[in-house]
């Protein structure tokens, strides 16, 4: 008895979306995100270049 059908079956495919049409108000919300999203980039690049913060390490106790 073997199967010709073996494994995880495929997905079906999704029909592609139709391009929507937007006015002034989505597009300027689009920009505004997307220049958002690059502030961010920037910030989290110049905080991997500066390395760790002052006090976020393991914080030792004075007990021994």
């Amino acid at each position: 008895m073997s199967s010709k059908q073996g494994g995880k079956a495929k997905p079906l495919k999704q029909p592609k979306s139709e391009k929507k049409d937007y006015d002034e108000s989505d597009l300027a919300n689009l920009q505004k995100k997307k220049d958002e999203e690059k502030a961010l980039k920037e910030l989290r690049a110049k905080a991997q270049q500066k390395g760790s913060f002052g006090g976020a390490g393991l914080k030792k106790s004075g007990k021994k």
